[in-house]
């Protein structure tokens, strides 16, 4: 995923209700009747909120009859994962200075 997609992605998402629209599809596949119950917002709204996050990618549509059912687009999620994950290595690294710190200042008060 590059920069600007992703900046798109935690844009998109940034705003509450589609936050918790992708927190209700990552329990699974959801109608838009379903959502506006979850979520007690007004169909209108739900249905703009899908839209944005249909056009950046986020998720995906089918119709099953007469409902339109929707589910989240997995690659943006682990894309961000990724992303999240490479910030380990630099939290790792603190937590070895930690505990090089901790184990010269052990060494020290046993003097």
């Amino acid at each position: 995923m590059n920069t600007t997609t992703m900046q798109l992605t935690l844009q998109t998402i940034a705003e509450p209700n589609r936050f918790n629209i992708v927190e209700l599809l990552k329990k699974g596949p959801q109608s838009v009747s379903e959502i506006v119950r979850a979520l007690n917002i007004g169909q209108p709204q739900v249905s703009r909120h899908l839209r944005i996050l249909s056009e950046n990618g986020l998720v995906r549509s089918h119709t099953k009859g007469q409902m339109r059912i929707y589910s989240l687009e997995a690659q943006p999620f682990q894309d961000l994962d990724a992303w999240f994950d490479s910030f380990s290595v630099l939290w790792e690294e603190r937590l070895d200075n930690f505990e090089d710190y901790m184990l010269d200042f052990m060494r020290k008060e046993d003097k």
